[in-house]
């Protein structure tokens, strides 16, 4: 039985989004950002970054978004959320790799504009930028998703979860992900998987925006 501590729309939304598809046992634990539970003492001996989110299985403990999707992946292989032919897992992290430190990153400084600066005065100016920054990271995945219904090598992957996740993260931009046409189809269609759609509903997670 594995346990997430997670929280809603955060970066336990992609191993979440794992688990379900593997089909196998788990356990949700709420880290309540609300109340920054993710600093205190307990937690911290968990995940000593104080980010969400963190896996336990039995006596081993893992944190990173990206690296626990891809232990569960390991560790459960007959659920063809990795590829296994070299070129086709190449690409495959490349894509992840990518969302992880490029679009993710972005994400982060968008939203968290006061991590960047000293100056307040600054914020606006961080986060009009990032607007941009963000668009063309969107304007390059999707030429990369072109006509094709998942990321890589034409397999549900960790990949469309992790893109999936970021692409919620961002629906609140100028220029959402729906705005670009492949993106859009691309989403409204991983938005019928039925583990996104068991996760998001579990979460809370509106998904009328798909449709």
């Amino acid at each position: 039985m594995y346990t997430l501590f997670y929280y809603p729309r955060n970066a336990s939304l992609a191993p979440h989004f794992v688990l379900k598809a593997l089909n196998v046992p788990y356990q949700l634990e709420l880290v309540d950002r609300k109340k920054v539970v993710q600093k205190s003492a307990q937690y911290l001996k968990l995940n000593p970054t104080g980010r969400i989110p963190t896996l336990v299985d039995d006596d081993f403990t893992l944190f990173e978004s990206a690296a626990i999707c891809l232990y569960l992946c390991e560790k459960h292989p007959d659920g063809h959320l990795l590829p296994t032919e070299p070129k086709a897992k190449a690409e495959f992290y490349q894509w992840l790799m990518y969302l992880t430190t490029t679009l993710q990153n972005e994400l982060m400084v968008y939203y968290y504009p006061e991590r960047h600066t000293q100056s307040a005065i600054m914020y606006d100016d961080i986060v009009n930028t990032q607007q941009s920054r963000i668009s063309e990271c969107l304007e390059l995945l999707n030429k990369q998703i072109g006509d094709k219904t998942y990321m890589v090598n034409d397999q549900f992957t960790v990949c469309d979860c992790y893109m999936f996740m970021l692409c919620i993260w961002a629906d609140e931009l100028k220029k959402p992900p729906l705005s670009f046409p492949n993106l859009s189809r691309y989403l409204k269609t991983l938005a019928q998987h039925p583990a996104i759609k068991a996760v998001c509903e579990l979460e809370e997670t509106d998904l009328s925006a798909y449709k």
